[in-house]
């Protein structure tokens, strides 16, 4: 799939954390990272926790503002409600390209409630739940 990811994100740069959507299928999407040097959530050559959880956070917009687009509606502009069960097991590098899998497990008002997982390669990178407020 090639897409312009900004088309389905409210974040521009330097804070667009998403450069790919490799596939979309329901509840489930796919979206990609590749580690720059010069992204601001980067330090000594490793993407920050707050820049991984901000990554897992756009992922989870692109795939509201990608079924949005699709049906004829806005892209809505969003925040981070709670993130629970975060676990990180290691800090990705520049240079290495993230692939994070954003399932829709329920929604209620506003409030979508997704579970993330964050691979680099076969490597499991990290995981967690969040809860997505679309405003």
């Amino acid at each position: 799939m090639q897409h312009n990811v900004t088309d389905y994100i409210p974040q521009r740069p330097p804070i667009v954390m998403v450069d790919t959507l490799y596939d979309f299928e329901g509840n489930t999407s796919h979206a990609g990272l590749t580690i720059q040097a010069d992204n601001v959530f980067v330090s000594e050559g490793k993407l920050l926790d707050s820049g991984l959880t901000e990554h897992i956070a756009q992922s989870a917009a692109m795939h509201i503002g990608y079924e949005n687009v699709q049906n004829g509606r806005p892209v809505q502009i969003g925040y981070i409600g709670a993130v629970n069960k975060l676990k990180i097991m290691r800090l990705p590098l520049v240079g290495e390209q993230l692939r994070t899998t954003i399932v829709f497990q329920a929604q209620a008002g506003n409030v979508t409630l997704v579970v993330a997982n964050t691979m680099v390669g076969e490597e499991q990178i990290a995981q967690c739940k969040m809860k997505v407020a679309m405003v």
